[in-house]
């Protein structure tokens, strides 16, 4: 149904101006971030977490592609890193086109990224989703992932 192919620097380019918007929105609707500072906020954190873009050890990005024909359907970012001896994977992003979704992308490419987190010796992926994406967390939980913690916050008067 699809097969992640590497990121090439010509889908990098969009991917991160894509994903550095959607990052800044998700963060300012969850109510975390203020809206002015935003975008340069969730750029700082990119270029923090990706220093080297593509070639940034430990970063597997990905093209999520259509079968049989390869259309790009998304991408999928997922971080595997060794600390104190323990081996993980997260996995930064997933993005399904719009005109894309609904078609058992998504679920795909997660599926397709356990054996590469398994290979690499991580024993489970995490992965981040806002509260309020709630179709997100019905993927989630059909694949199997679990709630490890929720972060909460109270608005105080101004």
């Amino acid at each position: 149904m699809i097969t992640l192919s590497p990121m090439h620097a010509d889908s990098y380019a969009a991917f991160v101006e894509e994903s550095i918007a959607g990052y800044a929105r998700e963060n300012v609707e969850s109510g975390r971030w203020p809206e002015q500072g935003a975008l340069e906020h969730a750029r700082a954190e990119f270029a923090m977490l990706l220093p080297q873009g593509l070639a940034t050890p430990g970063q597997h990005l990905f093209d999520i592609l259509a079968q049989p024909h390869g259309l790009p359907v998304g991408y999928v970012w997922m971080a595997i890193a060794t600390r104190h001896g323990a081996t993980s994977a997260y996995i930064y992003d997933l993005e399904i086109k719009p005109q894309h979704r609904r078609k058992g992308y998504a679920f795909a490419a997660l599926q397709a990224l356990e054996p590469i987190a398994t290979a690499a010796g991580a024993p489970s992926i995490g992965l981040n989703v806002f509260i309020g994406n709630t179709d997100a967390q019905a993927l989630y939980r059909k694949l199997g992932y679990a709630p490890t913690n929720i972060n909460m916050s109270k608005a105080l008067g101004s």
